[in-house]
C-alpha cells in the first residue's frame, strides 16, 4: 500500500499528520509543494474526488493575502485549480492519498484512522 502526504514541511498540521502516521506505523512518502511543486494532474484528481471547495483553504493567511479580484474569481473547479497551482499554500493541508485515492484533506486523527482501517 502506498501512502503519499502532500504539503509544506513547516506547516504544523502537516507535521502533526506525519508524526501521527509514523506513530501508527504507516509508511509514507512526503511530497513537498515548495520543492517539488503542486502536481497539476493530482489537483485534477483531488478536485474530482472531493471537490474544489474542500481543497481551497479560505481561512488561511495565503487566501487572505490574495487580491480581492483573485478571491472573487474562484467560482469553479478551473479557477480554483489555477489559484492552487499558483499559490500552493492555499491548498488545505495535508492531502493524504493511499493507492492513488484521496483519503484525508486537512488533518484530524479520527479521519486519518480511516487509513488504518483500510489496510489489508
Amino acid at each position: 500500500m502506498t501512502t503519499l502526504v502532500f504539503g509544506i514541511p513547516n506547516c504544523d498540521t502537516v507535521k502533526k499528520a506525519r508524526t501521527w502516521l509514523d506513530e501508527q506505523g504507516v509508511a509514507h512518502t512526503f511530497h513537498d509543494y515548495k520543492k517539488q511543486g503542486v502536481p497539476a494532474d493530482r489537483v485534477d484528481a483531488w478536485i474530482k474526488a472531493v471537490g474544489w471547495e474542500v481543497l481551497v483553504n479560505r481561512q488561511g493567511t495565503t487566501w487572505r493575502k490574495l487580491d480581492d479580484a483573485t478571491k472573487a474569481g474562484v467560482v469553479d473547479a478551473a479557477s480554483a485549480k489555477a489559484v492552487m497551482l499558483a499559490n500552493a499554500s492555499v491548498i488545505k493541508r495535508p492531502v493524504i492519498e493511499q493507492d492513488g485515492q484521496v483519503k484525508v484533506v486537512g488533518f484530524d486523527e479520527k479521519k486519518a484512522a480511516v487509513l488504518l482501517d483500510q489496510r489489508p
